[in-house]
Order: structure tokens, then C-alpha cells, then sequence
């Protein structure tokens, strides 16, 4: 079906060699270098022109509101197995997992569905076609491809996406320092030295492809999650509190530790593993690539060293939370209207009120990320002195200012 679909697609583009010949012919005076980059593609050497994913309709710069702008589904006909895969991961969720934070709708919309700020990231994320006439409504008609956040238009080359710096433009900065941590790690430092030519292309080095797109699946899927939460819980008891502590923070469990209608949107977003089997065929897949390089036993020493800093970590976090939640129990600190339980909601984090709140959600979205981020990504200096020790700084901080606050009170 695939093979009779990609002929029949030659077929109609070879038989609109005239109206494509208007197109670049039209398009080399408007936006050359969009020319030029299709040119170098492997659609020019197919025959795919600008018609394939770009409709027919728009023949004049009188009509160009009648351009189509291409989604997944677009590309789906010629990479059935690629957007099947892309559609299973979490990069799929991008959009859902931005518009699932309780606050998004709150902030401007440049920075939401207007791409300038979180938006620019997670239009990677598939939408719903309701979705789309929204953006195109509000002038954000771009961002709709996925694929091409990757595969950036129009060269497409596979060769650009299989690079670490095609993940480098969102795995960065603030809670998603992923390209800072690997780039300076040894396994960065290894394969930007093959890049420049300093080390020979044989020499062992991986890419965040290596590890997280094993073999080119698009299925882009890690462990412990985003938020480094995880069901079951675990048998050590203080390490069972400190994690039902953090999830009753992100409301997803109320305080007498039942699930909340929040966990839906968790699971929907995919932000958390809920599973024991689906945290585990996530590390044993890790573990799988990890042999390639090192013996089993190491991986999985490795991989633990990063399991336990994430139980340092929760400890950590565990107790700024209570600090804030008995803040609000006694009255020194006044708990906004929208938070659902006597918790401080860490998922509300744009509009944390007053600093010691501010500190408190820094604390879980920049530090406790950088701190398993860092150890999974083999980069100490994250770990240790932008993550763990931040941690113990936010809560040294935490407990002067609600000292000052009771203080204040009396």
C-alpha cells in the first residue's frame, strides 16, 4: 500500500512538472533559500515538490491563505513507521504536556501557542485539528509539521536529525539542560571531537539519538519520566513518604494520599511512569544501549548511582514542601484560593506569589531536574553543584524565610 501510494504520488508530481516549475520559478525571487534548501533535498530527487505537501491551491500571491501547511499526517504516506513510532513517544505529547499545566492559559500568548516562549519547544507535540484552527486563527499558522522541528524545512536531511545539536535548540537552559549536560560530558566531549575531526569516526561515542532513539526509533520515551516520579511505590518507607509528599505537590494524589482527577492529565501527558513494567522495559532498553559500549554490570551500577540521587533529591524536596504546606496550616503564609489541597502546587510555578513559593517550585523544576538530569547524563558539575547543591541551598532558604514569616506574625 505504502509502494502503490509513493508511486502514485511520483506519478501526479511528474505530472505537474508545469504548475511546480511556477512554484520555484516564483519562490526563487520571494524566498530563495527555502529554493535552494528543497533543492538539496532527497524530495527534489524524488520528485516531491511543493505541491505533495503543500497543496495545489495556492498558485498566485493572491491566494496564499490557500497554502496547506503540513502535519504528520502529511508526511505519514512516505514514513508510515516513523510518525507510527513518533506518535507513541513523548515528544508526540509535547503540546498536551504544555497545555496540561494548569497556569498555561494564564500567560501570553506569544509564549504559549504563539512559539516565542514554551510554545517554540512543544509544537513539536501533535494537535487535534480544532487545536490548529485555533493557532491559525490567532497567526500562528507555522509549527504544525512536528517533524520538521527535527528535520528542520526543506532540505529534511536525515543526516541533520541523527546530529545532537538537532535536540540542542529545546534541551537546554533552565529545567531542560540535557545539551549543556551531555555536550560537556564525556560522551559529548568524545563525539563533538569526531565532528571536528580530532577523533576517527570509529571511535565510540553517542549522540542523544544513541540513547534515546535507539535505531532510529521515534519513540522517544525515558525511565523515570519527566517529572522523576513513578508508580509503585517504593518498598523503603521514608523514600515512600518523601515521594507521596511530592505527588500530593503536584496534586495528583490529595492529602490523604488518594488519586486526584490531576493524575489523569499526567497520564495523558505521559509525564510519569505508573507502571513497574513500563519503568522497567524503558531501563532495560537504556541498559541495552549502554552495553554496546560497557559491560552490563557497570550500566546498571551507573544507572542505579542515578535511581539513588533521585531519592537524595526527594528528600531534599520532600521537606521544602512540608516547610511551605505548614506555612499554610498555621496562618503565616496565605495559601491562594486555587491551589485544591493544603499543599503548595508545583505546577503552578508561572505564578507562584510570594518568593519563598518562588524559591520552592525553582527548587523542583531547575534543581531536582538538574540533579538526576545530570547524573543520568553522566555530567558530575550537574549533578553535585547545579542541582543537588542548589537543592540544599533552596531549602536553607526555604526554612530562614518561614522563620521570618512566623516571626512576622507573632
Amino acid at each position: 500500500m505504502r509502494k502503490l501510494f509513493v508511486s502514485v504520488m511520483v506519478v501526479a508530481a511528474l505530472a505537474g512538472t508545469a504548475a511546480a516549475q511556477n512554484c520555484v520559478e516564483c519562490h526563487q525571487k520571494v524566498t530563495p533559500s527555502v529554493v535552494s534548501d528543497w533543492r538539496l533535498s532527497k524530495h527534489d530527487d524524488n520528485g516531491v515538490d511543493c505541491s505533495v505537501c503543500h497543496g495545489g491551491e495556492h498558485v498566485s500571491a493572491d491566494d496564499v491563505a490557500k497554502v496547506k501547511i503540513p502535519t504528520p499526517e502529511t508526511c505519514a504516506p512516505c514514513h508510515e513507521t516513523q510518525v507510527e513510532k513518533f506518535s507513541k513517544g513523548k515528544h508526540a505529547l509535547a503540546w498536551t504536556a504544555m497545555k496540561a499545566m494548569p497556569t498555561a492559559h494564564w500567560q501570553p500568548m506569544a509564549l504559549m501557542e504563539g512559539m516565542k516562549g514554551c510554545g517554540g519547544c512543544h509544537k513539536i507535540g501533535l494537535k487535534s485539528e480544532a487545536e490548529i484552527q485555533v493557532a491559525r486563527g490567532d497567526g500562528s499558522g507555522f509549527g504544525m509539521a512536528s517533524c520538521d522541528a527535527c528535520h528542520t524545512r526543506h532540505v529534511f536531511s536525515v543526516e541533520e536529525a541523527r546530529q545532537p545539536q538537532a535536540c540542542q535548540t529545546c534541551h537546554m537552559g533552565f529545567d531542560h539542560p540535557q545539551w549543556e549536560m551531555y555536550s560537556s560530558s564525556k560522551h559529548g566531549v568524545r563525539y563533538l571531537l569526531k565532528q571536528s575531526g580530532v577523533l576517527s569516526d570509529s571511535v565510540a561515542a553517542p549522540t542523544c539519538q544513541t540513547c534515546h532513539m535507539q535505531e532510529g526509533n521515534h519513540e522517544v520515551r525515558t525511565a523515570w519520566g519527566f517529572l522523576a516520579t513513578r508508580l509503585p511505590m517504593p518498598e523503603d518507607a521514608s523514600w515512600a513518604a518523601d515521594r507521596a509528599t511530592i505527588l500530593q505537590a503536584l496534586g495528583v494524589l490529595d492529602p490523604q494520599g488518594q488519586p486526584t482527577a490531576r493524575l489523569d492529565a499526567v497520564k495523558a501527558a505521559d509525564l510519569a511512569r505508573l507502571t513497574q513494567e513500563d519503568w522497567q522495559r524503558e531501563r532495560d532498553k537504556m541498559l541495552g544501549t549502554c552495553n554496546q559500549c560497557h559491560s552490563g554490570n557497570f550500566a546498571r551500577a551507573e544507572l542505579e548511582k542515578g535511581d539513588n540521587l533521585i531519592r537524595s533529591a526527594d528528600s531534599l524536596m520532600a521537606a521544602a514542601i512540608r516547610v511551605v504546606a505548614e506555612l499554610y496550616q498555621d496562618g503565616s503564609l496565605a495559601k491562594p484560593a486555587s491551589y485544591g489541597s493544603a499543599f503548595p502546587d508545583l505546577l503552578t510555578f508561572h505564578d507562584a506569589p510570594t518568593v519563598i513559593e518562588q524559591t520552592l517550585f525553582e527548587m523542583y523544576l531547575k534543581h531536582r531536574m538538574r540533579t538526576f538530569q545530570g547524573a543520568f547524563h553522566g555530567n558530575p558539575d550537574y549533578a553535585l553543584w547545579y542541582g543537588w547543591s542548589e537543592m540544599v541551598r533552596d531549602l536553607t532558604e526555604i526554612r530562614e524565610e518561614a522563620a521570618r514569616l512566623r516571626a512576622e506574625k507573632r
